[in-house]
């Protein structure tokens, strides 16, 4: 017990300190929260590293100390502590200031579970952490479009996590176990192992924002506070990836599972960048930019357990779309929702239009940014696993993707007569240059360190 606590730390302390938050919002102390919240996430990530080589299990294998848990974490827990700078930067001295970054921890730790889950009740919990916290933080503002986005959001989640726990029960029956380990009893069940999957790639596939499951996104981050929006994008997403990549490995492939989800992906990455091509709102072209992002991801879950590249080209992108992707946020906070607020942004903010070039190149993929060595890796593990098609669709979407984020770029360079830019506080300036220095600086270092 004593030694599965102690395998167990970071989560630990990680939910004592959304506790302690919890209490001194009590007190009103929001920037006691915000310091608790900084702190933890900061120590709990050291704690990981002590863990990090691990490859057990906890709890009679229910939750699991692996790779993909221990990289999670040092991907989400640095990820949370930029989106908590970004929430101070934007909703500073308002209303309930403190609740929004207990929430934002609440959520984190909902995503460890995902990311480490075992089992299929971990999973459970996992997803309803996240997604009770989720749906409060997009209705923060208390306008009509929050409520709204709030409220789609909710239902979106709530049906689509029934029909997962429905579809659990599927592989209990036919496994005998909730263990996830145990799912290799499923061969020769075809009916058994189909129906479980689809369950689970609607209650995952929602939360990762896959086509058909992704009609919640625009709305929720448009109607949310931005830099929840920004946090959305990618702690929730990721974990959901991870949470895939830790139920599919032990799921035998003959039921034809990686065909389902490489044909998903193709759609997801497809239509997220057709979308976003007439998009004006800002945050709502990114949502739709996230969507495609997913269908990326998705490749390196299509690989599990046939190509050695699958899971470090699963974490590679995921740290490399956090990084990115509130980056591009950051640059939003500062200039606005509106694709007209971009006209002449980059003469008249030289480094945050430099800035925003580069992570909007990086998302497209352009070498030697960090974005390009996730791509590069998901294509050979896709063509590893036998998928070439997908990755040639893969490719053809980055093409794609040039056009979406060139519409962008553009305006940023012409007159700069009627660009008008917010303040950069430190909080913020903060975020921009960790996921500046993330972007260009690790793309290269990924390079050497990776097989």
């Amino acid at each position: 017990m004593l030694n599965d606590l102690s395998l167990l730390a970071p989560e630990l302390l990680l939910a004592a300190a959304a506790m302690l938050m919890i209490v001194a919002e009590m007190a009103r102390a929001s920037r006691l929260v915000l310091a608790i919240g900084i702190l933890a996430l900061a120590a709990s990530t050291v704690l990981t590293f002590a863990v990090l080589k691990a490859d057990t299990t906890v709890f009679g294998g229910t939750y699991r100390i692996d790779t993909i848990a221990g990289w999670a974490k040092l991907i989400l827990l640095p990820g949370t502590a930029l989106a908590l700078l970004m929430a101070r930067a934007e909703i500073a001295g308002r209303d309930r200031e403190g609740s929004v970054y207990s929430l934002i921890v609440l959520v984190t730790l909902g995503a460890l579970m995902l990311s480490g889950a075992g089992d299929m009740m971990v999973l459970v919990i996992g997803v309803v952490l996240t997604g009770l916290g989720s749906f409060a933080l997009v209705a923060y503002p208390r306008d009509d479009a929050a409520t709204e986005a709030g409220m789609k959001y909710l239902v979106f989640g709530a049906v689509t996590g029934s029909v997962m726990i429905y579809g659990l029960t599927f592989w209990f029956g036919g496994s005998g176990s909730t263990l996830f380990s145990e799912l290799g009893q499923l061969s020769g069940q075809m009916l058994l192992s189909i129906a479980g999957l689809i369950a689970v790639i609607v209650g995952l596939g929602y939360k990762a924002s896959l086509v058909p499951f992704h009609f919640w996104a625009p709305d929720a981050y448009d109607g949310a506070p931005i830099s929840v929006a920004a946090y959305l994008s990618v702690i929730t997403k990721a974990a959901a990836f991870f949470a895939f990549a830790q139920v599919l490995r032990d799921l035998p492939r003959e039921g034809g599972w990686p065909l389902a989800l490489a044909l998903i992906s193709a759609a997801t990455m497809t239509y997220g960048y057709l979308a976003a091509l007439v998009q004006t709102n800002l945050v709502r072209l990114i949502a739709y930019s996230s969507v495609a992002q997913s269908g990326y991801i998705l490749m390196g879950v299509v690989a599990l357990g046939v190509s050695p590249v699958a899971t470090p080209a699963i974490l590679v992108f995921a740290a490399a779309y956090v990084a990115m992707n509130l980056g591009a946020f950051a640059i939003v906070m500062v200039a606005g929702r509106s694709l007209e607020n971009l006209q002449g942004f980059g003469r008249l903010c030289p480094w945050l239009g430099g800035a925003m070039v580069m992570f909007l190149l990086s998302l497209t993929g352009i070498p030697p940014l960090f974005g390009f060595v996730g791509k590069l890796y998901l294509f050979m593990a896709a063509i590893e696993a036998g998928y070439l098609w997908l990755a040639v669709i893969g490719i053809l979407n980055s093409v794609l993707a040039l056009g979406v984020y060139l519409r962008m770029v553009v305006p940023m360079y012409r007159s700069a007569d009627s660009a008008a830019a917010g303040p950069v506080g430190l909080p913020l300036a903060a975020v921009l240059a960790l996921t500046a220095a993330a972007t260009l600086g690790l793309g290269t270092l990924a390079g050497f360190l990776l097989p």
